[in-house]
């Protein structure tokens, strides 16, 4: 079973203006409201893709009811740990610049995260569990270094879908995938990166350092995956990007779900581009039949 962690869940509520001022009062032409989080966005790709999943982490309030029910009327299995405190809202305004407004989150106590050991305690060889985005503040990234251990301990893969620092300290525990993109991972190793050449010579540090595949995403420039035996580019495809915040988050799901089914990094990538791409060109998630759709034109070559 493939598990999801999201630490911070949140409502994403989506505004869309044409413009907007400052200082001033902006009246919108339409929005929308999403469980949002990096591993619930993963959970909702998965699910689409007919992968039985579960969303675990924290809810809390009338916020975390609306995240369980949206899951839930999606069909994905949940078991967070709930909270007297509610979840977060992240205010996205679409206009002429995409803004984002992100809440703090709910403070966790140490009984909180005990609750949430037992649950990932459980977990067994043959579970994968995928740790994606921030923890809230009062615990910060640090608690990672609790989590991961604690699965890997069980016999679990983990997948870890993190930036900078907290990147590299998952590495300790040889993850599955870790997918940085090419600015992150100009940032970890202090350089600037030229080309195809350059990008798969710090990915391949990466792999050394511990990782057991490493997909660095480069926007309208591609991705490349690192393994081991091979390096493989998948070709950009054209269209016009409408939802950036999911694209990563989806390209973790497909290449999860494929490579935990058929432990073929090729298909795997080739899926993790479907699901990515397909997200960027929608408005929210991308749907089966748009993934399917993007699947058919992906081209991928080994270097």
């Amino acid at each position: 079973m493939i598990y999801t962690v999201t630490l911070n869940p949140s409502i994403d509520y989506i505004v869309r203006l044409d413009q907007l001022v400052t200082g001033s009062v902006n009246r919108m032409s339409s929005d929308d409201k999403y469980a949002g989080g990096k591993g619930i966005n993963v959970s909702r790709i998965l699910q689409r893709l007919s992968i039985a999943n579960v969303a675990t982490g924290f809810l809390g309030g009338f916020t975390g009811k609306f995240i369980e029910d949206s899951l839930q009327s999606e069909k994905i299995e949940t078991r967070f740990v709930w909270l007297d405190q509610d979840s977060r809202i992240n205010v996205k305004i679409k206009s002429e610049e995409e803004t984002e407004i992100n809440g703090q989150g709910p403070h966790l106590s140490d009984n909180d995260l005990q609750k949430l050991d037992k649950i990932l305690s459980e977990l067994g060889k043959d579970d994968t569990v995928v740790f994606a985005g921030s923890a809230p503040s009062n615990v910060g990234n640090a608690i990672y270094k609790h989590l991961i251990p604690l699965v890997r301990e069980k016999g679990a893969q983990v997948v870890c879908d993190f930036e900078g620092q907290t990147l590299l300290d998952s590495l300790e525990y040889q993850p599955l995938l870790v997918k940085p993109n090419n600015h992150e991972l100009e940032a970890i190793f202090k350089v600037s990166l030229k080309g195809l050449d350059d990008v798969e010579k710090y990915a391949r540090k990466i792999l050394q350092m511990g990782a057991q595949n490493v997909i660095v995403s480069m926007a309208g420039d591609g991705a490349l995956l690192v393994t081991k035996e091979a390096s493989y580019f998948a070709k950009p495809l054209k269209g016009r990007v409408k939802n950036s915040v999911g694209a990563g988050d989806s390209m973790v799901a497909g290449f999860t779900g494929s490579f935990v089914d058929k432990k073929d990094p090729l298909e795997a990538l080739k899926w993790g581009v479907a699901c990515g791409t397909s997200t960027a060109f929608s408005d929210d998630l991308a749907t089966m039949d748009f993934i399917k759709e993007t699947y058919q034109k992906v081209e991928v070559e080994k270097r």
